[in-house]
Parts: C-alpha cells; sequence; structure tokens
C-alpha cells in the first residue's frame, strides 16, 4: 500500500497479512482527503483502529500537527512503529498499543479528526459513540468505515457518505441528525 499525497507521497508501507485488516483503498483515500481538504496543517488526529495505518500516516504526510495511532494487536503495532522508522517520522506521530475504550476513557486533549474503522459485525461504533464526546474538538469531525451506511454516531452526523464494494465510508460532524440535508 502506498501514500498517495503530501510529504510521503508515493511511499510504500507494509503491513501483515490479517483476516480483520482492511487498509482503506487508495480511492477512498483520495475522496477522503478531497473532502477534509489536502492539508491538514495544524490538525490533532486519532487513528484509533489504526491497523495497516494508511489514514493515521496519510494524515501526517498531508502536514498534521500530530496523529495517535491506536492498535490493540501486537503484530500491527509492529507493522506501525517500523513504517515510522522508515518514514523518518518525528514527534508528530505517536503509536499505542491499547484496547480503544480504554484509551478513549483516558484521553485528556482533544483531538480535531478521528479516524474510526474497527473490525466490522463487532458494535464497535455503537458502543463508542457515548464516549466521543470528550474526545472530540466542538469542530472536530470523524471519519468512519462501517459494513452499513451510518446516518450518525452519537452527536455527529453524516455529510458526505459512499461506498467501495462491501465498505461504507462517512465523513462526520456535529449536529443533529435533524439538522441533516
Amino acid at each position: 500500500m502506498r501514500i498517495i499525497g503530501g510529504e510521503w507521497r508515493r511511499r510504500l508501507l507494509r503491513f501483515p497479512a490479517a483476516p480483520d485488516l482492511r487498509p482503506t483503498p487508495d480511492r477512498v483515500r483520495e475522496t477522503l482527503f478531497n473532502w477534509l481538504g489536502q492539508d491538514l496543517s495544524g490538525a490533532v488526529c486519532l487513528d484509533l483502529f489504526a491497523g495497516s495505518g494508511a489514514l493515521g500516516f496519510e494524515a501526517a504526510s498531508r502536514g498534521a500537527r500530530r496523529v495517535v495511532m491506536v492498535e490493540h494487536s501486537l503484530a500491527a503495532l509492529q507493522a506501525l512503529e517500523s513504517n515510522a522508522r522508515m518514514l523518518g517520522s518525528d514527534e508528530r506521530l505517536q503509536i499505542v498499543r491499547a484496547d480503544a475504550r480504554r484509551f478513549l476513557a483516558a484521553v485528556d486533549a482533544p483531538f480535531d479528526l478521528l479516524f474510526l474503522d474497527p473490525p466490522f459485525h463487532q458494535g464497535w461504533i455503537e458502543r463508542l459513540a457515548p464516549m466521543l464526546g470528550g474526545v472530540l474538538s466542538d469542530s472536530g469531525a470523524i471519519y468512519a468505515e462501517a459494513e452499513r451506511f451510518l446516518p450518525g454516531c452519537g452527536g455527529w452526523r453524516t455529510v458526505r457518505h459512499g461506498h467501495a464494494g462491501r465498505v461504507f465510508y462517512h465523513l462526520m460532524q456535529r449536529g443533529d441528525l435533524d439538522d441533516a440535508e
């Protein structure tokens, strides 16, 4: 898999083959960063189920001030660390081995952007939704991938969406579902 934009553009990332690992395809990442704007300078991002790291590394490559990548799998975590070393990353990247719920419960500083791409068919998004209010800044956004269309997540509503194969992807902003366009 390759990084598609920013300072690390065209750099290849390596990650272990695992049944639960679904790297976000180039075409979907391109759409997401078109939605967000190509330059994430100054943004603080959380890649909660980092997996391959595609979203977190892409955000750092596009100027995010800080990207925290959280992963529970030791094999995936080791690949994230190896890729970070290969890219020569600096203090912008923080790689953490943790359970998603425990990590969210301990967060004390808000993020501007949350990448939420948990394993499918396990109810993660519904379980985490009540915890997100204290994790994101007032203008924070959520990018979520799921096995179905999501009208929203907690206090965030889907403002843009698409699908590729069996993956539905969403960009969410704060607001009631009744405010949806």
